[in-house]
């Protein structure tokens, strides 16, 4: 069976077991993705796991996603998903999930530790980076940045320089937190060529 017809049973093997927890159920470059509502994402993610046809008992990776802009134009739609790659190892498949956060301002999605617990640091991550809850994590906290960081950079709309820096204070003896002193400045590179260039006058 070529890899074409084995990705499309794949997804006709996932509608059929999700049925209306699915969204949608897409093939595209060859690779399964699945879009399931948060509510349902935790029945959606049991099923993948657990049926005989399917068996994506790994988890790969998970990650949260910002679709504020997307591929250099507006997006239209909800903007922060969080994406899980599972992998069947008794079937040598593997299947994306996208999960879309309903609320733009304040972004949740069920927690997954209870069907797989090494998915714990996976939403630590995306909770610090991105800001999205896991609704029923159970120690949901920064993983990657300082206690005192303000906000998620990862999101598009962080800026580059941060809204706080951290230096140490001699005076003081310890470390201090303070705004931002970085002027904003323009960073895209210009070329600057001299008469002459290339043999030109």
């Amino acid at each position: 069976m070529d890899s074409i017809s084995r990705v499309d049973g794949l997804a006709a093997a996932v509608r059929e077991a999700l049925g209306e927890r699915a969204r949608s159920v897409d093939v595209t470059f060859g690779e399964c993705t699945i879009v399931v509502e948060p509510a349902g994402l935790v029945a959606a993610m049991r099923v993948l796991r657990d049926d005989p046809a399917l068996r994506f008992d790994m988890l790969i990776d998970a990650c949260g996603v910002d679709y504020s802009t997307w591929e250099n134009r507006a997006w239209e739609g909800r903007r922060y998903a969080v994406v899980y790659h599972l992998l069947s190892v008794a079937n040598n498949q593997r299947v994306r999930v996208r999960a879309f956060a309903a609320d733009d301002d304040f972004p949740v999605v069920p927690s997954l530790v209870d069907l797989w617990p090494a998915i714990n640091w996976f939403e630590r991550e995306a909770f610090d980076l991105y800001g999205i809850v896991f609704d029923g994590h159970p120690d949901l906290r920064r993983l990657l940045t300082d206690y005192g960081f303000v906000g998620h950079p990862f999101r598009k709309d962080f800026p580059i320089s941060g809204h706080v820096e951290m230096r140490y204070d001699p005076e003081q003896g310890r470390v201090i937190y303070q705004p931002v002193s970085i002027e904003p400045r323009e960073i895209v590179p210009r070329v600057v060529r001299e008469d002459g260039y290339a043999g030109k006058p």
